[in-house]
């Protein structure tokens, strides 16, 4: 084994990833730190991302090994650029698939220049709560431990810029947008919110982030890619699969 080889992700390494729906971004995470390990006989390193997404997004993650973990925060700051379809005529509690739909709205009077025009009108800075069904802290918990037990609580709302939207598609009951907007940015309240500009309602059907700052997915990993980019590295090493 190559001693330079072993050392660059302890040394740092920044690695772009494009995570699976259905995985959590730890999941991510742990599984490149067992490749790594397990490859170059590591027994321990540090490895971080620089922002999650939730299960049921798709898309960029930034995800730093050993000495670059240090650089996490820099990344976290940068804007991001998502691809979001939003399902409108009906609402859910997490504002996403995470739950049944709560209640049903009409769509009939909604057209495709309605849905610029309104779109339009988000661009810039914005006031939004975030979801109950978030990661956001209330009193050291969770939001999503109080909503998941059905106690309701207040959160506050937060400033987030868009700087970008474009309408991708328009096929009611979905419509697909690009949007490119400020760290912190919840895309599951933009898509209740802009349901509820459109005298409807709406939720979030699917997401990728599609980049961070001058990060783009195109060149990221999948895990597959990656385990045969540490194979061709250490052709010799049997990797826990």
């Amino acid at each position: 084994m190559d001693d330079k080889q072993k050392s660059i992700f302890e040394e740092g390494q920044v690695l772009l990833f494009d995570k699976p729906v259905y995985w959590t971004s730890f999941d991510l995470v742990n599984k490149v730190r067992i490749i790594i390990r397990s490859t170059f006989g590591i027994k321990k390193i540090k490895v971080g991302h620089a922002g999650t997404l939730d299960p049921l997004a798709s898309g960029l993650m930034i995800v730093c090994t050993g000495k670059a973990t240090r650089k996490i925060d820099d990344f976290r700051d940068l804007d991001k650029e998502y691809v979001a379809t939003i399902h409108l005529g009906e609402t859910t509690p997490s504002f996403d698939l995470e739950t049944e739909t709560d209640n049903r709205y009409p769509t009939d009077h909604i057209t495709e220049e309605m849905v610029k025009d309104v779109l339009a009108g988000f661009l810039g800075e914005q006031k939004q709560f975030p979801p109950m069904y978030s990661a956001k802290l209330i009193s050291g918990k969770r939001a999503y431990e109080f909503a998941r037990k059905g106690i309701e609580k207040k959160l506050d709302p937060v400033s987030v810029f868009f700087r970008e939207i474009e309408l991708l598609s328009f096929e009611i009951p979905e419509i697909k947008v690009r949007l490119l907007c400020s760290k912190g940015t919840y895309i599951r309240s933009f898509a209740r919110d802009f349901g509820t500009a459109l005298k409807s309602g709406g939720y979030l059907s699917s997401l990728e982030r599609t980049a961070i700052g001058v990060y783009h997915v195109r060149k990221a990993y999948s895990l597959d890619k990656f385990q045969e980019y540490i194979e061709q590295m250490n052709p010799h090493a049997v990797l826990r699969r």
